[in-house]
């Protein structure tokens, strides 16, 4: 066995054959989760980890937990600086409360099941065909990439877009109440930040419609998160709510900005001070 197709052992192949590239097999699932995409930005591939790894990759993750950054902080959709000057109705200027906590790359073992599918070339052809593109790069900040978001009881993710114009999650451990995934599509592109909609999202006036995803443990979700406005609701009940972030780009050398890295992880480190991330577009972050 190669070692590609090795580091594919927690994945559910008889359902996705990712072992099998360019196969019927393969397009049939690429084809579906494109279609997905396109149509409603996202895409859920139920039970792509195997369920009999269900408990090694919610202990590995829960293990992790203790090296969260958590900070309760005041942020905006953006995650731009709270007080830079903008105008009276732009949606920078609503604040919300940031209860999620990350644990940064650096802590991720490489043994992990999360490492190992994230950096696996097998898997980044398979996101990469799913995304129709030639190719995607992990990221190279050296605290992103591959994370783990830990949503504690009574927090909350709240409305944000990604960094990365392509996401890929696993949820490892669900919230027992609550945690539920929202999101709108397509809201904003890369040429038009469309702040009416966003705006409306934020102030809850009904008139933007809002997607809803109640997502599984060992469940793969494929989204457009660049592009989206999204949030994790409020967890409930007394059970942490768990998701592996693999972050990937159509551009090498992407990392995050000063101040959402420092929001996220408490620290930066030089790669961050450079002014450049390596991005695609002028989006605000």
């Amino acid at each position: 066995m190669s070692t590609s197709v090795a580091s594919l052992e927690m994945v559910d192949t008889g359902r996705y054959p990712l072992t099998e590239p360019g196969s019927p097999a393969w397009r049939e699932t690429v084809e579906r989760t494109r279609a997905e995409l396109a149509d409603v930005g996202c895409s859920v591939l139920a039970h792509f980890i195997r369920p009999e790894l269900h408990e090694v990759l919610r202990a590995e993750c829960a293990a992790l937990e203790p090296h969260a950054y958590t900070k309760i902080e005041k942020v905006n959709a953006y995650n731009t600086a709270i007080g830079e000057p903008l105008p009276e109705d732009h949606p920078g200027r609503t604040i919300m409360e940031r209860g999620n906590a990350f644990v940064a790359r650096d802590h991720v073992p490489a043994s992990s099941l999360i490492s190992r599918l994230y950096t696996s070339p097998l898997f980044q052809r398979f996101v990469a065909d799913c995304f129709g593109r030639p190719r995607l790069h992990e990221l190279a900040d050296p605290l992103s990439g591959l994370t783990l978001n830990v949503i504690a009881p009574g927090r909350a993710h709240p409305w944000h877009f990604d960094t990365n114009t392509h996401t890929v999650s696993l949820l490892t451990q669900a919230a027992a109440e609550g945690g539920t995934f929202e999101y709108c599509p397509n809201i904003r592109s890369a040429a038009d930040e469309n702040f009416p909609a966003v705006r409306a999202v934020l102030r809850e006036d009904g008139t933007h419609p809002v997607r809803r995803l109640k997502l599984r443990p060992g469940d793969l979700q494929l989204f457009k998160g660049r592009f989206a406005l999204h949030r994790v609701s409020t967890v409930e009940g007394a059970v942490a709510r768990h998701s592996a972030i693999f972050a990937y780009s159509e551009r090498p050398g992407v990392v995050g900005s000063t101040e959402r890295t420092r929001q996220l992880f408490g620290r930066v480190l030089p790669v961050h001070l450079g002014g450049r991330t390596g991005r695609g577009d002028e989006l605000l972050d």
